[in-house]
């Protein structure tokens, strides 16, 4: 019990201590931090820190060597120092904007699309599979991809449109059976 009391005891000293500290200096570290530091929210900071600094090491303030502002204004200094350190070995950052979009997105919906296509094009007649490799992989217009797969333009034109519609239908398939699967 009396170490509890104790306990209470030098909590209560060091919050006057505290207190104390900032009712007498406190204003003069606020304006030595925002001379330093350019920003009144971050200078209030630097003040916060350096109060807490000054209450876990009470035994600096009072072991006669200089004065208590000189050790305050030194540790605020120190730490605005140190957060300037900081800032500068991190890379800046840099928000999000719509003109800006980040530099790598996730690719995890194009590889799933990609596999998806594969698989439906795996499904198809080599002869319908071939014209849309030419047209849409290659880039080939319809009279080239004729020339490349020695067929007909109109064949060519055909077996797009038909392979086109499987593909569709097979997507359109493979939705109607994923939302079977949610609402079952």
């Amino acid at each position: 019990m009396a170490a509890l009391w104790a306990r209470r005891r030098e909590v209560a000293a060091d919050e006057a201590l505290v207190r104390s500290l900032y009712e007498e200096h406190g204003r003069a570290l606020l304006a030595y931090a925002t001379r330093l530091t350019g920003d009144r929210a971050a200078a209030e900071d630097v003040v916060q820190e350096t109060l807490v600094r000054a209450w876990r090491h009470p035994d600096a303030l009072v072991n006669g060597k200089g004065s208590v502002r000189g050790w305050l204004l030194t540790v605020a200094r120190n730490i605005v120092t140190d957060r300037v350190r900081a800032r500068a070995a991190r890379p800046q950052e840099v928000a999000e904007t719509p003109a800006a979009p980040p530099v790598q997105r996730d690719h995890a919906d194009s590889v799933v699309d990609s596999v998806v296509v594969l698989e439906a094009l795996d499904r198809l007649s080599s002869d319908h599979r071939d014209v849309l490799m030419e047209i849409y992989f290659r880039g080939r217009s319809v009279s080239e991809a004729a020339e490349a797969l020695n067929i007909p333009p109109g064949t060519v034109k055909s077996r797009s449109h038909y392979a086109l519609r499987a593909l569709r239908e097979t997507f359109t398939g493979a939705q109607q059976v994923a939302l079977k699967g949610v609402a079952g």
